[in-house]
């Protein structure tokens, strides 16, 4: 009588985008799921995305349905990988069918951050001088900033973050605005000059937070990415993108939030802004943490009773005007 032989468990690939952000995010969750499931194995496969290879434009002009994420997605679609690990902040709301965000991790600082040039290290956002070029390629940032600093001036940066720091230190730029969770997770930490309070910008949807990504149908994965989950991460998470989902709004849209949690109860303030800062809609709402989405949308039907749906259209146009 022969003995069945079981097979090896198989092999989770694990896709990620080739920047080095990414790259750090894909490898620490790699780590993460391989200390929780020592018997298997967990590769990475790497790709690059329309947003990365499109560097000569303003991010809002290109379009964001998937801009970060497409490529990742079809290679799940096909088969090829497994899941995909994103900065949650440029995943769309809506994913394509068959696919599912899957979990989320634990957030870093959410905030935004001031990075100047050597010349300001005596400065402060609110005490750098007139005409001094800020860079960013939010418009989130851009109308939040200049709503509250209009004697700035403001220029589009792209690339990666060794790129804009480059920009930076070569005297392109006099101050940069970028994610505090990126350049901690790169351990660039030292390199942030002030962390900006929400009372000036909002940070983005998901910012500071990791989202996996995989196939709906993929039982073992989801029940695999569960070990990762970081509850309250994601429900604030959950009512920021229901928030930003009920908006219509894109990633590159002047959208900006920020939650909290204290004793089961979620606060979420979210605002809209038109590009120019002029125009602001502004609300919070709070409810219980176990309906994080339907606070998200109940912030939403507040901002669009407020004017919200007139300052996006007017977005939207000036978005697609060549």
């Amino acid at each position: 009588m022969s003995l069945a032989v079981s097979s090896p468990p198989r092999t989770i690939r694990i896709g990620s985008r080739k920047s080095a952000l990414a790259l750090v995010q894909t490898y620490w969750v790699q780590e993460q799921l391989q200390k929780h499931f020592p018997d298997r194995t967990f590769e990475v496969e790497t790709m690059s995305t329309q947003g990365d290879k499109i560097l000569d434009v303003a991010l809002s002009k290109i379009g964001d349905k998937g801009l970060f994420t497409k490529e990742l997605e079809t290679g799940m679609l096909n088969q090829g990988i497994d899941l995909a690990v994103h900065s949650l902040k440029d995943l769309p709301t809506n994913l394509p069918e068959g696919l599912v965000l899957g979990v989320v991790t634990e957030r870093e600082n959410p905030a935004d951050a001031l990075v100047v040039h050597a010349k300001h290290q005596d400065k402060q956002l609110e005490t750098l001088p007139a005409g001094a070029v800020i860079g960013t390629s939010s418009l989130r940032r851009l109308a939040q900033l200049r709503h509250h600093y209009p004697h700035l001036a403001f220029k589009d940066v792209r690339g990666n973050l060794n790129t804009r720091l480059a920009k930076l230190d070569e005297g392109e730029y006099d101050a940069l605005i970028l994610a505090a969770a990126g350049l901690q997770r790169l351990d660039m930490a030292a390199r942030i000059h002030q962390i900006i309070p929400p009372e000036i910008s909002l940070h983005a949807v998901g910012q500071g937070a990791l989202g996996i990504e995989c196939r709906s149908d993929d039982q073992e994965v989801l029940d695999l990415l569960k070990a990762l989950e970081h509850l309250p991460t994601a429900q604030r998470c959950y009512a920021e993108r229901a928030f930003l989902r009920d908006l219509e709004g894109g990633c590159q849209v002047p959208i900006g939030v920020n939650t909290e949690i204290v004793d089961d109860r979620l606060t979420l303030t979210g605002i809209v802004a038109s590009i120019d800062g002029q125009q602001i809609v502004q609300g919070t709402v709070t409810g219980a943490a176990t309906e994080a989405e339907q606070v998200g949308t109940l912030l939403a039907n507040d901002l669009r009773a407020k004017g919200a749906t007139k300052i996006l259209a007017e977005i939207f146009a000036e978005i697609q005007r060549p």
